[in-house]
């Protein structure tokens, strides 16, 4: 059965890109996926890869096109958020690092607290604190 997931993603510039998430305060396995062509970004407590891929790279590994992100969303990586402070560094973060915050931190639902962002390459990002003791108990 499976094991593990890595998410892969097309980056126009693998260098810039590494910046941008190490400003985020995100690290990157080193030993693994470090290419001219190939970073592991580490994601979260249970440290998900998401492999970041040049794009000529990406290409010869999926033989299609690459989506415009400025035409449309062909993702959208959510990540949890240990409190609304958090969520809102890191959108503060995100800014400063250059990406693009759409969705300024705000309540939603009455039990999440939470912003989006996109990346230099226009990747989608949701980062959530849910309020546990207020979330919606199934009927």
């Amino acid at each position: 059965m499976t094991k593990e997931i890595w998410l892969n993603l097309p980056v126009k510039d693998l260098e810039k890109s590494k910046a941008f998430f190490t400003a985020l305060g995100f690290s990157f396995n080193t030993k693994f996926g470090n290419t001219e062509s190939s970073a592991c970004l580490l994601v979260g407590s249970k440290n998900v890869a998401v492999m970041l891929f040049t794009e000529a790279a990406f290409k010869g590994f999926t033989q299609g096109n690459i989506a415009d992100t400025k035409m449309g969303s062909e993702i959208l990586i959510s990540i949890d958020a240990e409190s609304k402070e958090e969520v809102d560094e890191l959108a503060a973060k995100a800014e400063s690092a250059g990406g693009l915050v759409f969705g300024k931190p705000q309540e939603s639902q009455g039990w999440m607290y939470g912003c989006g962002f996109a990346d230099l390459d226009g990747h989608k990002w949701n980062v959530l604190y849910m309020y546990m003791t207020k979330m919606q108990q199934p009927q």
